[in-house]
């Protein structure tokens, strides 16, 4: 009995033993292919994880901001983010005079990007397709004229606006704006026209379409992407201006930007209304962007490769 007890005990240890000796491959093995998968996966998704970490930095001053329109005005500086939401910033400027000011944003750059599109688009073509003398020389002018800073026209404005009776104008502004847009939209849609081959043009001639018809049937279309990216900018240029809105307007064309100031009294800043306004501002301008995200994309890498 005690040497079957000894020889099981002996069998016993030496079959542990051995299962001992054959557990490490296994183990070494199952961690290398736990490894494997995990950098596999790494390399499947590098790409989301990078846009991701982007998005975070990039966004991040924004996102804080718009936590900040949320938070209650006695925990402004509170450094957690565990709030109760509250829209105690956003009623008590639609109870102001803020969504005026918004509407007169939203005007002025429409009509600023309207109008820049409809005389600057033309004017790109004609400047790309017709030959005449000085052509060059009036492209360059075009640019000079964007190249000068605002504070050199800001007095013969005033001085021309008081004596039209534009000031303090919707459509005041949006002529201001018009200015420093149009040389913007020659000079990328000037671009956008020269990539388009002639030949379809002259097809389009022979088919019976005049120069203008070709133009808004064969040409334009297929700048539809440079088109958007243009009119992105432009909204963008005279949706931001604060310069040219503080000094030509006083109460009835004040815009969103402008009126942000008058929350910075010495009394006291107001810092929810400050938030919930940038988030204000902010939304017209994303909610645009996204709408043409597509042409957008495309219209800024148009040019990027050459054939």
């Amino acid at each position: 009995m005690t040497s079957a007890s000894g020889t099981w005990s002996a069998d016993k240890i030496e079959l542990g033993h051995d299962e001992g000796i054959a557990a490490g491959p296994v183990r070494a093995a199952g961690s290398l292919a736990g490894a494997t998968r995990r950098r596999s996966w790494l390399s499947r998704h590098a790409r989301a994880l990078t846009v991701a970490l982007l998005l975070v930095v990039v966004l991040s001053p924004f996102l804080w901001l718009v936590q900040l329109a949320f938070r209650p005005a006695a925990d402004i500086f509170d450094d957690s983010l565990l709030f109760t939401p509250t829209l105690d910033g956003f009623i008590s400027l639609l109870q102001g005079n803020f969504p005026k000011s918004f509407g007169n944003s939203l005007l002025v750059s429409t009509l600023s990007t309207g109008f820049s599109l409809l005389i600057g688009v033309p004017a790109a073509y004609a400047l790309t397709r017709w030959n005449f003398k000085g052509r060059d020389r009036i492209a360059l002018w075009i640019l000079v004229t964007r190249m000068a800073p605002p504070i050199a026209f800001t007095i013969p404005f005033f001085l021309a606006y008081q004596y039209l009776g534009l000031q303090d104008t919707v459509i005041g502004l949006a002529i201001v704006y018009l200015t420093f847009n149009l040389a913007i939209v020659i000079w990328l849609m000037q671009t956008f026209f020269e990539a388009v081959p002639a030949t379809l043009e002259e097809a389009a001639w022979i088919d019976g379409c005049g120069i203008w018809q070709a133009f808004w049937r064969v040409s334009l279309p297929l700048t539809a992407p440079g088109l958007a990216a243009t009119a992105v900018l432009c909204f963008i240029f005279s949706w931001n201006d604060f310069f040219y809105a503080l000094i030509l307007t006083r109460t009835n064309a004040i815009t969103a930007p402008v009126a942000i100031v008058n929350f910075l009294q010495y009394e006291g800043w107001e810092w929810t209304k400050i938030a919930a306004s940038g988030t204000l501002v902010m939304f017209p301008v994303v909610v645009f962007t996204v709408l043409v995200r597509k042409y957008l994309v495309r219209g800024l890498t148009a040019g990027g490769v050459k054939d």
